[in-house]
């Protein structure tokens, strides 16, 4: 099923929108590192519906419960198991999904690749998913902080909903800014204009998309691997695993195609006696490695595929029909991305950070 990301650091998700539960295998993460369920609350809190009044009306507590792996309060470095349980579900809402696909939705390929599917709220192509990643992810940013590099930020923000598109300086931007809005974008000036826009969709019935930055601070030379595990390779698959992903691109990123080589490259410098870079549009990586500046990198998610107007579809039957969605879904993902970045982000940076230890005895 394709369930589970990383190597050292290795999670496994398991569960569907209305099951029971929905949850997470975290294997591979070091011994008497300090957990319990309020480390992982913290963030489930960013990513649960019904948080705002731009999100899904889905009320769940989204509360975690630590099944195995710890003991007195510390991780025994066996693999650690979490569940979220399902209390608000209410799969009568899908019933007409089952006969029928919605457009842009994982139905009619689920159905074609396997020769059945959850159609309740989506099943396993739900965003629900994304508990269990958003679950290690905290584990992970555990590990980063106490093994690694305490000083470490990973900062992503809504940097544009539509065609409005916010001011966001990665140098200054914190996660105050970022948190002090229900947007989640770190332009104070953007938030009441994105949200008048996710309103409005809303009110028709329809949804719309955006982008997410995401600024990596304080990160360490040498993570990355050559060739097939450069570090924004891995990077780009964590992030494009996630739901309603279409792009993704680091530093400069497509605009650099416009520019000449000579004023894309970035010089290099000597600071403090460490060597660094008098501009960035490497994004922090080169050659597949970090080279010790901020990594900078923006994912496109598309509009939210259920939306509540008619639209012309297929039955189970391969009858022409069609279909208004029903049920409670996010008119714009981004708010609720933002922690799910932040997860993909913490993964990826401590499963390259345990394999630089393991292969050139540090990691940060």
């Amino acid at each position: 099923m394709g369930s589970s990301f990383g190597q050292l650091f290795r999670i496994s998700t398991w569960g569907e929108s209305h099951g029971g539960g929905v949850g997470v295998v975290v294997d591979g993460c070091p011994p008497r590192v300090p957990l319990d369920e309020a480390d992982i609350q913290i963030d489930l809190d960013r990513r649960r519906p019904g948080q705002s009044e731009i999100t899904t009306p889905r009320n769940e507590a989204d509360q975690a419960e630590i099944l195995s792996g710890t003991f007195e309060g510390l991780t025994l470095g066996s693999p650690i198991a979490i569940l979220v349980r399902n209390k608000d579900a209410r799969p009568e809402a899908y019933s007409e999904m089952s006969e029928k696909y919605r457009p842009s939705h994982a139905d009619y390929t689920y159905d074609a690749k396997y020769g059945i599917r959850n159609w309740q709220g989506g099943g396993r192509s739900s965003a629900r998913e994304t508990i269990g990643r958003v679950a290690a992810a905290a584990i992970a940013k555990k590990v980063i902080q106490q093994e690694f590099a305490p000083e470490l930020e990973i900062l992503p923000f809504v940097e544009s909903i539509g065609s409005i598109r916010a001011n966001v300086d990665t140098a200054t931007v914190t996660r105050e800014m970022i948190e002090s809005n229900i947007v989640r974008t770190g332009d104070p000036d953007s938030v009441e204009p994105m949200i008048d826009l996710v309103k409005k969709m809303r009110g028709e019935g329809n949804s719309v998309g955006g982008t997410v930055g995401c600024v990596i601070r304080n990160v360490p030379v040498g993570l990355g691997m050559p060739v097939f595990d450069r570090l924004e390779a891995d990077l780009a698959k964590g992030m494009l695993s996630l739901p309603a992903t279409k792009g993704f691109e680091i530093g400069s990123g497509f605009a650099g195609t416009e520019m000449t080589g000579k004023d894309h490259n970035d010089p290099f410098r000597m600071v403090d006696g460490q060597v660094r870079t008098t501009s960035n549009r490497s994004g922090g990586v080169q050659g597949g490695i970090s080279n010790g500046e901020d990594i900078v990198f923006r994912v496109a998610f598309k509009p939210t595929a259920t939306i509540m107007t008619s639209q012309e579809t297929v039955s189970k039957e391969k009858e022409d029909t069609d279909l208004k969605g029903r049920g409670r879904h996010d008119p714009c993902v981004l708010p609720r991305a933002v922690p799910m970045v932040e997860a993909m982000a913490a993964l990826v940076i401590v499963d390259h950070m345990l394999r630089q230890r393991a292969l050139c005895g540090t990691g940060g």
